[in-house]
């Protein structure tokens, strides 16, 4: 998700009149966590892993954790994927050392600049309004408990994702299928 201050966060609606909520500019950061993520589409589940810093030792955490909330069945045949983005963490060598000792991942990273494609960018949307949305924190002990209690919480109410829009319905991603050949978008629906 990226770094997380332990700061104010304004609310999600902004009103006028005498009834509105004010906000004073808060500048002062008092602490900061990265927060790694992983999300089970098929059944809507999520685990985070929190740390002081970004690096590979945090992201073979979460790979742990992983394994522990989201445990499966193995056969020979099976196999974990896990998709990431190309972020150097999940490339590191530690990590590819780490993932030679779970046989059973297998990882499959995303294209660059295709963060349309991550599942867990929508879920990170959803975590920073539970967690975050019109909450001040006065240190990162704070940040963390939110966090944990927002997982808590959507993990007890969680479903599985759907994206909205199949890929055929993205002008986007239709232009960039059916112009990489030569044919006009406009001409098939």
């Amino acid at each position: 998700m990226g770094p997380i201050s332990a700061k104010t966060y304004p609310g999600a609606e902004w009103k006028t009149g005498p009834e509105r909520a004010t906000f004073e500019p808060d500048y002062g950061r008092r602490g900061k966590l990265w927060v790694h993520g992983a999300f089970e589409p098929a059944t809507g589940e999520a685990a985070i892993h929190v740390s002081e810093r970004r690096d590979s030792k945090s992201h073979i955490h979460l790979l742990e954790r992983m394994i522990e909330t989201f445990p499966a069945e193995i056969s020979a045949l099976d196999r974990w994927l896990v998709i990431e983005d190309n972020l150097s963490i999940h490339t590191s060598r530690e990590t590819k050392l780490a993932l030679s000792a779970w046989p059973e991942i297998r990882l499959q990273l995303l294209p660059k600049y295709a963060p349309w494609l991550n599942l867990i960018e929508p879920w990170w949307k959803q975590l920073r309004s539970l967690a975050l949305k019109g909450r001040r924190f006065e240190n990162a002990e704070e940040l963390e408990e939110a966090l944990f209690a927002a997982l808590a919480y959507w993990n007890a109410r969680r479903h599985p994702y759907r994206w909205k829009k199949r890929p055929q319905e993205q002008a986007l991603l239709k232009h960039m299928l059916l112009g990489g050949y030569g044919i006009s978008p406009n001409t098939h629906a």
